[in-house]
């Protein structure tokens, strides 16, 4: 039995060296092996602390705050500024002919419910839209669901930009109808990004950290050959092995999935626009 206590004390030794289980890389394998099934935000960490977490379409999400989180968010609610992470919403871009993304997309909204793709004030690209979509000239029936949208700002080009925001769940049956309506085909050519790492690479870093039973030295081969570990590619509702953009050779409208690529946060607040005043500057003006 005393041997037996040892052995389980060398064994539980290896994993107490915290400063090795802390380096980056080791953490970087750490988290992506634990977002094989639910994509982490980039601001998981802070709501993880903070937040009771749920686990809702392919992500992982701070559902509702700890007791002690009720007064902090409050306070910076109404005195202050307080910031909530979007970016699990969905965004899909539409680049080509402004003209012939008017006329398709006007087969799936209609004036009779308000706002459409055109309205001038939108389409100046200040402001961002909201409105429900249908499917191709079903009006009033079969709804999509409801977006919001930005376009581009106008650069005297006729071609545009423009990305509709929609909630993850209306993501394949919005992106199956306007691959439908642009008539959008699979590129020749498809970019497959190279995984983060396999899931036998992944067992091999887990096992480097769980392996540490001592310090490792600068000069220590392992970590020479430390390379850090890629970020997962892809989303929640995306296989980051599949096409993520489609072109129309008819008209020359390409349809791209943007969904984690582009982040999105909503900050609400008195003191909102002092923080972007402060956070963001204006780049200068660079001539070629």
């Amino acid at each position: 039995q005393a041997e037996k206590a040892v052995h389980q004390k060398k064994e539980q030794s290896k994993t107490k060296c915290r400063k090795a289980r802390r380096r980056h890389i080791n953490l970087v394998a750490e988290f992506n092996r634990r977002q094989r099934k639910n994509i982490w935000l980039e601001t998981h960490i802070w709501h993880a602390k903070r937040f009771h977490m749920v686990k809702k379409w392919g992500y992982c999400l701070g559902d509702s705050p700890t007791e002690k989180s009720y007064r902090a968010c409050y306070r910076a609610m109404t005195k202050h500024c307080l910031l909530q992470d979007l970016s699990y919403y969905c965004c899909l871009e539409l680049a080509g002919k402004e003209n012939e993304l008017l006329q398709q997309l006007a087969r799936i909204c209609s004036i009779d419910t308000g706002l459409t793709f055109e309205e001038a004030y939108c389409l100046s690209g200040g402001f961002e839209g909201s409105l429900n979509l249908y499917r191709a000239d079903r009006y009033p029936e079969d709804m999509l669901g409801p977006v919001t949208f930005i376009w581009k700002p106008k650069d005297g080009s006729e071609n545009r930009q423009l990305w509709i925001w929609m909630h993850p769940a209306l993501k394949q049956d919005i992106l199956r109808e306007l691959k439908a309506i642009f008539q959008c085909s699979e590129p020749e050519e498809i970019y497959i990004p190279e995984p983060a790492a396999t899931s036998v690479q992944e067992e091999n870093q887990m096992d480097i950290v769980l392996s540490l039973g001592k310090k490792r030295k600068k000069e220590d081969d392992v970590g020479e050959k430390a390379v850090p570990v890629k970020k997962i590619i892809g989303d929640g509702t995306r296989d980051p092995f599949q096409a993520f953009s489609w072109i129309s050779h008819a008209t020359g409208i390409v349809i791209s999935d943007r969904s984690m690529e582009i982040l999105r946060y909503r900050l609400i607040g008195p003191l909102s626009h002092s923080v972007l005043t402060e956070t963001l500057k204006a780049a200068s003006l660079q001539t070629v």
